[in-house]
């Protein structure tokens, strides 16, 4: 676990002394602006902690490590330094720029090393030894869900960062935890036309798919919605997180009588599983009359820039793009640009919103006690953060906003001009109803931790 010390910290009071807290076994009523009763790390000092817990090493450290650089950005624009980025563009908002209720925003840092256990051991640090008021970050939703589950048992709030699994916001829902980014469920009703129009209704498809909660959810719904376009599954094949070489995989689609080949696989394995199967010559083929084709229906940047020439002309979906041309886009992209020398990923975007929602939202509130915040982010609706207006749902904490369909660029101007947008899919086309997914997002109590 890393303490950034760039922002003055003191050590935060967990109450107003042993014998407030003994005083406090009654119920207690509570109003805003006065909370008569202590909760997990209420900060007393003149700073505010946020946990960082990102994986920082394994397969999807890449994805990690630019999404702390989007935390790290966000806590410089709420402090009042730098040129405010979103802050500038979010509407309707309470932040100041001047920290969160008068106080200055600190943070700690901590790595998931893409485990699920190590996420949830990390947060507890996070909560238990340094104070966090709150904790965001994760790339898996296995260590999103993790995450999740303990931050309600803790009364901390969590504020996931990439976690595309249906279940985050579906069976495994809790009270104190809010997604930004969007599902699997929305990925296949975005890129289902797409894959119509592009390769047609007359189609067998192969699955290769990441073997955990996010590869599930997400070959149940490309399925689907493959499916009901008139695709046919010829298979669906489970790949262990992490393992690099994929030939063991891939040589099984070359008999299977499949004309193209799903892999749901994120992070390295995407970029090592897409050029493997462009290595064996599929997208060289013909088969059953037609070329074969390969899909990957989750994207992002960096994944992109990894799988080199293998990218091009491939189809997928997208949470954000650094080229949008709404202004929240253009603000962030400048801020991050000048910042790190690069333009930002969708994992630094859903960082740096994140931080920016749970900030504006104890504002609005008029506190950091968890159910109050948590009732400002339920139903919240706004715009200027990307995608355009986005509603933060309060029966399951989902965020609905436009989802974009991306291709592999296949003449790219840059390294970094590696997607093209070729699809905006409205928020109205990939809502649904709550109760598709089920789950229960608990009480509004928090406990003390």
């Amino acid at each position: 676990m890393t303490r950034i010390t760039g922002v003055s910290r003191r050590q935060v009071l967990k109450g107003a002394g042993a014998g407030l807290l003994t005083s406090l076994a009654a119920p207690m009523v509570f109003s805003k602006g006065a909370w008569a009763q202590d909760f997990c790390n209420n900060p007393t000092g003149d700073t505010v902690t946020f946990g960082f817990n990102v994986p920082q090493t394994g397969s999807y450290a890449e994805e990690g490590l630019d999404q702390l650089k989007g935390y790290q950005l966000a806590v410089k624009h709420l402090n009042g330094e730098g040129d405010g980025g979103m802050i500038n563009t979010l509407k309707p908002s309470a932040l100041k720029g001047n920290g969160i209720l008068g106080k200055k925003v600190a943070f700690v840092t901590g790595d998931t090393q893409t485990k699920t256990d190590a996420a949830r051991d990390s947060a507890r640090r996070m909560i238990e030894r340094d104070n966090a008021i709150m904790v965001t970050g994760s790339v898996s939703s296995g260590e999103a869900i993790a995450v999740q589950s303990l931050c309600q048992e803790m009364g901390v709030i969590y504020m996931s960062g990439l976690t595309h699994s249906n279940d985050t916001t579906g069976k495994d829902k809790r009270r104190y935890g809010f997604r930004h980014y969007f599902n699997a469920y929305q990925s296949g009703v975005a890129i289902a036309p797409f894959l119509a129009q592009e390769y047609g209704r007359d189609r067998r498809a192969y699955h290769l798919t990441a073997d955990y909660t996010w590869g599930w959810t997400q070959e149940e719904s490309i399925k689907a919605a493959t499916e009901q376009l008139g695709w046919e599954t010829v298979a669906t094949v489970r790949t262990p997180l992490g393992i690099g070489d994929f030939s063991q995989y891939i040589t099984p689609v070359q008999n299977s009588g499949a004309d193209v080949l799903i892999l749901n696989h994120y992070g390295h394995d995407m970029v090592n599983s897409l050029p493997q199967a462009v290595q064996f010559g599929l997208r060289d083929r013909q088969v059953n009359g037609k070329d074969f084709q390969i899909v990957v229906p989750m994207f992002s940047e960096l994944m992109a820039v990894g799988a080199g020439d293998a990218v091009k002309g491939i189809i997928g979906t997208s949470n954000w793009h650094w080229n949008l041309p709404d202004d929240g886009s253009k603000a962030f992209t400048k801020s991050y640009g000048e910042e790190y020398g690069a333009p930002p990923s969708q994992s630094s975007h859903t960082g740096y919103v994140q931080a920016l929602l749970y900030a504006d939202a104890c504002e609005r509130a008029g506190t950091f006690y968890p159910p109050e915040v948590i009732k400002a982010l339920e139903g919240f609706e706004f715009d200027g953060l990307g995608n355009g207006p986005t509603l933060y749902r309060d029966t399951d904490h989902q965020c609905f906003k436009e989802v974009l369909v991306v291709r592999g660029n296949m003449s790219p101007t840059s390294k970094f001009d590696v997607l093209d947008i070729i699809g905006h899919t409205s928020r109205d086309e990939v809502t649904y109803d709550p109760a598709m997914f089920g789950g229960d997002l608990g009480p509004y109590d928090p406990n003390n931790c």
